[in-house]
């Protein structure tokens, strides 16, 4: 059985803001396997962000458990340093930096710099499709671009977990279609364990194995496993399941006969 490397159980976490208490996830309960690529899809207010905080270590659980590579994220953020990387839905590249000083960033500030590395920063933004833009400046380059260096920067320590926050969003839709696609195989490809952080079903349905539905506030309404499985008609009816789920946030209960079987 592969070991979890993310366990969310009964987790809530509850803001203020001002007098009020906003609950942005209440009772979350998930695991995500060692090499899995999970899509953790919602709308708008769900809790997406706020759960990525929590892996990240960013904020702490109001109650429950959260277990990233058998720690507690927010009490041990140092640790997890270098282990969990993330993609945002902003390249948040620094301007004044080349665009190989920007993916070299990570490992200066982990002091990696004289490790040897399986693959360079040179390798990564070849994988990538961006050899020959090493001293290019992110004012000079497309969006699709500045986000390809994104990931480069995010996978050059060697990560054990990747998040992608709504990365590829943004961008128009051959851009982030064809992003998407070199992500999922550059980043799965190493045996990395993949979060992708979604509101598009079409996105979740083109590169998950496993997608968790969220609806609010923050709790999980649907688990799909298999994803590639469903083919054809089996497909439309997932694509039909889940957005009933996000439109009304019914709970589906496994083996839930509202959908139909994946084709084998």
């Amino acid at each position: 059985m592969a070991s979890k490397d993310i366990i969310f159980n009964g987790v809530t976490k509850i803001f203020s803001k001002g007098d009020r208490a906003v609950t942005a996830i209440e009772n979350l309960s998930f695991e995500i396997a060692k090499g899995e690529y999970v899509c953790i899809l919602g709308r708008s207010g769900c809790g997406k962000s706020t759960t990525v905080n929590l892996i990240l270590g960013l904020t702490g659980a109001t109650s429950g458990d959260v277990r990233v590579l058998d720690t507690d994220p927010f009490a041990s953020f140092q640790h997890l340093r270098g282990r969990v990387a993330c993609v945002f839905q902003t390249d948040r590249l620094l301007p004044w930096r080349s665009v190989i000083d920007n993916v070299r960033l990570p490992l200066e500030i982990l002091n990696l710099r004289n490790r040897g590395l399986a693959i360079s920063p040179e390798a990564w933004l070849e994988r990538l499709e961006l050899g020959g833009t090493d001293n290019a400046f992110p004012h000079e380059l497309s969006g699709g671009m500045r986000q390809r260096v994104a990931i480069a920067r995010a996978l050059v320590s060697d990560p054990d977990i990747i998040l992608a926050d709504e990365a590829f969003g943004h961008l128009d839709e051959v851009t982030g279609a064809k992003l998407r696609r070199d992500f999922r195989d550059v980043a799965a490809s190493g045996g990395k364990t993949i979060v992708q952080i979604t509101h598009s079903i079409e996105e979740a349905l083109s590169v998950a194995s496993r997608i968790i539905v969220l609806g609010k506030p923050g709790r999980v309404i649907d688990v799909i496993e298999n994803v590639p499985a469903y083919q054809g008609e089996a497909r439309e009816a997932l694509r039909r399941r889940i957005l009933e789920g996000l439109q009304y946030g019914d709970v589906r209960e496994p083996g839930d006969p509202a959908v139909l079987e994946p084709v084998d």
